[in-house]
């Protein structure tokens, strides 16, 4: 990457002037300079030393105690500075901050393919760097919003070309890497849409092996794992719902799934999580009861093991929401939506420790309306906010937890004026996206 420097002495043009008059005066400096070289070579040529009236005139990069006999010249320092390697630019351009992606692709034109290709992000996947975003999505609006991990900006992603059943119905979301995968009903089905964020587009697919709704899903680097769910047979409202006890694994480099074994339990209004390396799917429904075992997915040993009464100190609430779960530093951690507790998993005893309230009102809806998930090494949380009366009121909060520690986690309020200014956003889908995994 060659660096052109060209400093010209402006204490010349005191007071302003056109610009083609600013080109005659400087066309003028130059040949005064290039007459005064002339007899300055002269000069030395009879003995004599020259030294200019005005040393700083016209002096491209030189300094002032350089020798009169250097000849000045154009500061092109290329020549004396190598350029990068377009590895080394990459190294470099994979750090910068995705929000400065649009600038970069204005320096040229081999800077504009690296963004569009997606290569960053596959330097950024290589190296181990991660920038955490938040994207969230406004109830009936089909454009969603990204976020930053500080909230310190915030940018609109283009609007899903779906139809207006997908739209305005419920959906679903995970994501794989740099990928969100939503999913929803439209006329002809239940659909899949994928934003690629390389690209800034929507794709249409790929659909499940077993398309379902109302599953458990977890992300773990450029994969993802769905499980359980319900699927209708024979279409209509007169279908049959079945319960599934399938799972399935999205690839972000291939963009397909792969079916995994089957779940001990088939179940739905399950949640999902990644911990230990292993995916665990919790809670749910069968068709005749509650569910309070979990399981997990050992990938290594392609099997699962049951834990029974995984769940059994959560009091069980009628048309209640999946579990509210997010996995931090490998601990598991719960908000019991009939008490807003934040709980702690502790894997020894297969029990749950309290922690304290949370500042958010998981009890007004039966958990439903409430997004809880992990934030880096943070706990990140969205609700009714506990110290307003208004239901509509969303409160946005992070947390370090500590499972060790006896007294009640220090929530801190994210609220920089931005999130709220969201069009109205009051009910929303949110989830958090670690779009390039490792370290």
């Amino acid at each position: 990457m060659s660096v052109l420097f060209s400093r010209f002495d402006y204490s010349s043009f005191s007071t302003p002037v056109s610009g083609k008059k600013a080109i005659n005066q400087i066309m003028s400096k130059g040949k005064e300079r290039v007459t005064e070289e002339s007899d300055e070579q002269d000069n030395e040529k009879d003995g004599e030393s020259y030294v200019p009236d005005n040393q700083n005139s016209l002096e491209l990069g030189l300094d002032s105690a350089s020798s009169s006999s250097e000849k000045p010249q154009d500061a092109d320092y290329s020549t004396y500075i190598p350029s990068l390697s377009y590895e080394l630019e990459g190294l470099i351009l994979a750090r910068f901050p995705r929000s400065e992606y649009w600038k970069i692709s204005f320096v040229n034109k081999r800077f504009a393919s690296l963004v569009k290709s997606g290569e960053l992000f596959k330097i950024r996947r290589n190296i181990g760097f991660i920038e955490p975003s938040v994207l969230m999505l406004a109830s009936g609006e089909n454009c969603w919003w990204g976020f930053d991990q500080g909230f310190s900006s915030r940018r609109r992603l283009p609007v899903l070309p779906s139809d207006i059943c997908f739209a305005s119905g419920d959906k679903e979301s995970l994501c794989a890497g740099t990928h969100l995968l939503v999913s929803g009903r439209e006329l002809e089905g239940l659909m899949i849409w994928r934003y690629e964020l390389a690209m800034n587009k929507w794709y249409k697919g790929p659909s499940m092996i077993y398309p379902r709704c109302l599953f458990a899903s977890a992300t773990c680097g450029n994969s993802a794992y769905v499980a359980g769910g319900i699927a209708v047979v024979g279409g209509g409202m007169s279908g049959t719902q079945i319960i599934h006890n399938t799972v399935e694994k999205y690839h972000l480099e291939t963009r397909s799934w792969t079916p995994l074994p089957r779940m001990n339990r088939p179940r739905k209004l399950c949640s999902g999580c990644y911990m230990d390396d292993r995916f665990y799917v919790i809670g749910g429904r069968n068709t005749n009861e509650e569910l309070t075992c979990g399981e997990f997915f050992d990938e290594g040993k392609n099997e699962w093991t049951l834990i029974p009464e995984m769940l059994k100190d959560n009091p069980v609430l009628s048309c209640h929401s999946p579990p509210l779960i997010a996995v931090v530093n490998n601990e598991l951690y719960s908000i019991e939506a009939s008490s807003n507790q934040l709980k702690v998993y502790l894997k020894g005893s297969n029990s749950w420790k309290r922690l304290g309230m949370v500042p958010v009102r998981a009890d007004y809806n039966r958990g439903w309306g409430v997004a809880f998930k992990s934030f880096g090494d943070k706990l990140f949380v969205i609700g009714a906010s506990t110290v307003s009366s208004s239901r509509s009121s969303v409160a946005i909060y992070t947390c370090n937890p500590d499972p060790r520690s006896e007294g009640l986690p220090n929530w801190e309020l994210l609220d920089n004026g931005r999130i709220q200014s969201c069009e109205g956003l009051r009910a929303f889908i949110m989830f958090f996206m670690h779009f390039e995994p490792a370290l």
